[in-house]
């Protein structure tokens, strides 16, 4: 297994894992993607407008609206997911394993402006699988916290091409984005960040 870059409280965090012309085949593939499964922008519980916009690849997508936080089969518009693109499955084989694999990919695009609050990742129904994130676009300052809320934070940029691990201590740990910074990367026409969270769902 490939050593992280480094360990931020538990989060394996590699640096640069996806050179330039890597990150922009993906970029192709997660075009396709939205293609048939156009991004959307959620709503939490409470009615409250995400500053995200998302969509997702695999068995399953995670959606968000008055009913609640959850995993669907089906898009919101009615149509099924795409499949995961392959060089997101061959990036979790690397790094989480090359025998389970991933049942959704969430796809987050932030717009200049865009951010995420503070959250756990608790609707699977397994926390022994880590999970994945992958980074590409506009560099996102991302912050770290505890199994508790409002507990103490740490934060580090992101870059285009670095992966995040959550396993272990960090699976069920408080985490966001705070902001991203624009025009610090050129790989998305018109700037933006694009966030891929991959999770074993079952």
């Amino acid at each position: 297994m490939t050593e992280p870059t480094l360990i931020l409280r538990d989060f394996a965090i590699y640096k640069g894992w996806l050179n330039p012309q890597m990150q922009a085949d993906l970029v192709t593939d997660l075009r396709d993607v939205v293609a048939q499964a156009p991004l959307l922008r959620p709503v939490t519980p409470s009615g409250k407008a995400m500053s995200v916009r998302m969509t997702s690849a695999g068995r399953y997508g995670w959606i968000s609206d008055r009913g609640g936080y959850r995993y669907a089969r089906q898009h919101p518009q009615g149509m099924g997911w795409p499949a995961i693109p392959a060089p997101v499955l061959e990036i979790w084989q690397a790094l989480v394993s090359d025998v389970r694999m991933p049942d959704c990919c969430l796809i987050n695009f932030y717009a200049p402006g865009a951010r995420m609050g503070m959250h756990q990742d608790r609707d699977e129904a397994d926390f022994n699988w880590p999970v994945l994130s992958v980074s590409l676009g506009d560099d996102a300052l991302f912050r770290i916290g505890t199994l508790a809320r409002g507990g103490k934070t740490e934060s580090l940029w992101l870059n285009s091409g670095d992966v995040v691990v959550m396993g272990g201590a960090a699976r069920l740990a408080y985490h966001g984005v705070d902001r991203i910074r624009p025009g610090s990367s050129s790989l998305l026409r018109g700037g933006g960040r694009i966030n891929l969270t991959c999770r074993v769902v079952e």
